[in-house]
């Protein structure tokens, strides 16, 4: 009986190391009321370990121990519960757009998570990264709105181009390992091969080391194996009528609101939340359901039954021909096409 208990100890302390290596233990654990070992390979070849004074929280146990200020809350207690604390600081977070018409969402997301790191520590450059291809066709984020909707100054967000993917991510990885930047933005467009779990290992591993965060931005792309811990799904969510003194105005246009979804995360559950940013406060609020309900309620077109009177027939249209398709020469260039040059309006 002895010799089996001994036994199925070594193989659960084999199996527990191989986990510890895989990376697949849970990752972030509440200390209980006492003290609780490190290491949780306490076996009688080692009864000594280290102790966890109450309060701290275990963060991929048995490697490292943060406390809870190590997490960014976003300030909507629905999603920071679900994400036992927010969103890790000195790690690698996933935002994902499922397509490019959700490219302003996510990178005014970013920015608001921008916002909330500058607020609660020295106000450091942030260095925002992408391809050439991703900034053609996203645009850029709008420098007046920075200020005004984010508490951003232009002069903090610096912007490097990168002709190929391959030096978007060296220059990622480079900037990871700096404590002179606030955050790091590395933008993808689609599923690139080279984007793998073993570079988003890279910038996992030089995000915990500098102890600062790394944003990845994925545009159009599919939810594909990174070494993020969390990653969230964001798209623009409708924006509640503002209010006044006399209540709600309708028909006008309220603050920015995301919907976002937890879409991996080792700690939480599947869960999904409706945010509104605060351009005076600079802080998310959650939006309840029955202010989800109420958010623009009124259709702005009815939907067709084919019932009794129809719609008027719409008048001329401009610019496009009543017959048939324009024909190959009638097409603007690529250079003579303003959405190409128009500024993102992330806000």
């Amino acid at each position: 009986m002895a010799t089996s208990a001994v036994a199925r100890e070594t193989v659960f302390a084999l199996r527990r190391q191989i986990a510890k290596i895989e990376g697949t233990l849970p990752e972030r654990l509440e200390a209980p009321a006492g003290a609780t070992p490190v290491d949780a390979d306490v076996t009688p070849q080692n009864p000594t370990a280290d102790v966890i004074p109450q309060g701290l929280t275990i963060v991929r146990r048995g490697l490292a121990v943060a406390p809870p200020d190590a997490f960014l809350r976003t300030g909507a207690e629905g999603l920071d519960t679900a994400l036992s604390g927010g969103l890790p600081k000195a790690a690698l977070s996933e935002i994902h757009g499922a397509a490019t018409r959700d490219a302003g969402a996510v990178a005014g997301f970013a920015l608001s998570l921008v916002s909330l790191i500058l607020k609660q520590g020295p106000r450091l450059p942030v260095l925002w990264i992408g391809t050439a291809e991703i900034f053609r066709e996203a645009g850029f984020p709008y420098a007046r709105g920075l200020h005004a909707v984010f508490g951003i100054e232009p002069e903090q967000l610096l912007f490097s181009e990168a002709p190929r993917l391959l030096d978007a991510l060296w220059i990622a990885e480079e900037a990871a390992r700096m404590t002179a930047l606030a955050a790091v933005i590395l933008e993808i467009r689609g599923s690139p091969q080279r984007l793998d779990l073993t570079a988003t290992r890279r910038l996992h591993a030089r995000a915990q080391n500098a102890g600062r965060p790394v944003f990845l931005l994925r545009q159009a792309g599919e939810a594909e194996p990174t070494a993020a811990p969390v990653r969230l799904i964001l798209s623009a969510a409708p924006s509640a009528s503002r209010e006044t003194i006399a209540g709600p105005l309708a028909g006008s246009i309220g603050r920015p609101a995301f919907t976002v979804s937890i879409g991996k995360s080792r700690t939480a559950l599947p869960g999904q939340f409706t945010l509104e940013w605060n351009p005076d406060e600079h802080s998310f609020e959650e939006r309840r359901g029955e202010e989800r309900r109420a958010a623009n309620s009124v259709p702005v077109v009815p939907a067709s039954r084919r019932g009794k009177g129809p719609a008027a027939a719409s008048g001329a249209v401009l610019a496009f021909p009543a017959v048939g398709s324009p024909a190959a020469g009638d097409q603007p260039s690529p250079s003579e096409r303003a959405a190409h040059r128009r500024p993102r309006r992330a806000g």
